[in-house]
């Protein structure tokens, strides 16, 4: 038999049932053939999003991460992730069951979009329609981000990236091959504008759908990769309006004063304003983000959330909990769903902040700046501040564009993106990416600046040996994983 691809999110033990090629050819997978209801297809649209971690395999990979040393706990996707070292792991909060799981919401999409184009009943199946097309978009979106080059026009053409999938797969074996960064972002576009007008935001729970908010949150990210800036201003400022502090992560005012225990549950809580898109995903991760080994350690704390790094020269509002081996910020909230409540059995899961009114703040702030809207920059830069300072006083401590740009960096051999940054406006650039660095510690959201900024970080282990990722470094582009490059997927060069 002809050796193929697998489908891209079944598992090895798919090759392990006994029947025969040819009868593995003709089986369905699945049974999705007969969803014939609105309702029965928003029920197959909760599955379109990946339900899985990606902070757990990023953040370690990043300058967010140095060694605590051996007596903390060493987790092996934090060990690997920490030394850029290529896995085989298919387990939760490992890179490949992401990509597993982000194949697999790709495919709950597209038997939803299969099955909208049978039933067609207008508007309703317009706004269903609608969220298969933008989730189908973000799942691409991850992967091409974590498995492929950051998009460079100048190479995007050539680049190789992911499978664009946009097909329900009907049967167990499948060909596929990895397309262009430059066919990729081309896909995920064309789903993107053609799904966001016709979203309604109709959900019993609209925080776990792309909802308007989060559709143009998403378009905020996937422009600002692509460098787009007008596009960036124009989604942001649909999602931000004017700018209010209200749509912002309080830390300085609102979050002041809860517990620990509160401030992990209202950090992914839906009812929180600056929470867009959330996920709840079987992860362990929060039982392992503060014991963790590769994480927050005194030195990275101090260079990180130091008031010497706030330019107000006041103190962050962000808090620091625990001692030397389990510095945190508390986010990662679990909830244990139990199977078999006499024996204490049951599954993990966190719930994640896909997107961010904090996020798009800072996306616009960026474009503006490379827009040289230095002005708008400046007052979004100060409204950002005024939520994550203490006792910021904006009589006193709002600051000017002189104040800005003496306080942050003007070296020009720290950021390599594709585009050029113009000498004046790279203080205000450093500016935003080390608010983005505090703002997103722990989510993993730091290691695609790393990647499309061209950035080299080394890491240092407490035995004083030092380990480099240089700006061009193939360790950017994780390694497709083994069950799919065993079966013709093109694996990443190393």
């Amino acid at each position: 038999m002809k050796k193929t691809n697998p489908s891209l999110y079944i598992l090895p033990y798919i090759f392990l049932f006994l029947f025969s090629c040819n009868e593995a050819l003709e089986e369905v997978p699945d049974n999705r053939t007969q969803i014939d209801t609105p309702e029965k297809i928003g029920e197959l649209l909760t599955a379109a999003y990946p339900q899985a971690s990606y902070a757990t395999f990023l953040e370690p990979r990043t300058d967010n991460a140095q060694d605590k040393g051996p007596s903390s706990s060493d987790i092996r996707y934090n060990t690997e992730a920490f030394y850029w070292r290529d896995t085989n792991d298919n387990t939760i909060d490992f890179s490949n069951n992401y990509w597993n799981q982000a194949y697999k919401a790709i495919a709950q999409a597209n038997h939803a979009l299969q099955a909208i184009e049978k039933l067609d009943q207008g508007e309703q199946t317009d706004a269903l329609k609608a969220e298969a097309l933008v989730a189908r978009a973000y799942s691409h979106f991850m992967l091409v981000n974590i498995w492929a080059k950051s998009y460079n026009p100048n190479t995007a053409a050539s680049d190789l990236g992911i499978p664009y999938v946009t097909e329900p797969e009907d049967v167990v074996f499948k060909d596929y091959k990895r397309h262009t960064v430059a066919e990729v972002y081309a896909a995920i576009e064309k789903d993107l504008t053609e799904g966001i007008p016709m979203l309604t935001g109709a959900y019993e729970t609209p925080k776990y759908h792309f909802n308007i908010d989060a559709a143009h949150a998403f378009a905020s990210r996937f422009y600002l990769l692509k460098g787009e800036w007008e596009k960036v201003v124009f989604h942001s400022t649909k999602v931000l309006g004017t700018g209010s502090i209200g749509l912002l992560r309080d830390w300085a005012n609102k979050y002041r004063g809860l517990t620990y225990s509160q401030l992990v549950q209202i950090y992914s809580a839906a009812e929180e304003p600056t929470n867009l898109l959330l996920i709840s995903a079987n992860s362990l991760f929060g039982r392992t983000y503060a014991t963790s080994r590769y994480q927050l350690n005194p030195k990275l704390n101090r260079a990180l959330f130091n008031r010497s790094t706030n330019p107000t020269t006041k103190n962050w509002a962000y808090p620091i909990y625990g001692n030397d081996e389990v510095l945190n910020i508390p986010k990662q909230f679990e909830y244990f769903k139990v199977t078999n409540p006499s024996a204490g059995i049951g599954y993990p899961f966190v719930t994640y902040v896909l997107f961010s009114a904090d996020e798009v703040l800072l996306n616009r702030i960026e474009a503006n700046i490379m827009l040289g809207n230095i002005t708008a920059a400046v007052a979004d830069i100060n409204l950002y501040l005024s939520a994550k300072t203490l006792q910021y006083n904006p009589s006193t401590d709002s600051l000017d564009e002189e104040e800005i740009a003496s306080f942050y960096t003007t070296d020009s051999g720290k950021y390599h993106p594709w585009y050029s940054i113009p000498s004046s406006h790279l203080p205000f650039i450093d500016c935003v990416l080390q608010l983005k660095q505090k703002e997103f510690f722990n989510e993993g959201m730091r290691w695609f600046d790393i990647r499309r900024m061209g950035m080299t970080i080394t890491h240092q282990d407490v035995f004083g040996s030092t380990f480099t990722l240089t700006k061009d470094d193939l360790r950017k582009q994780l390694q497709i994983p083994e069950t799919a490059a065993a079966f013709g997927l093109q694996k990443n060069p190393r």
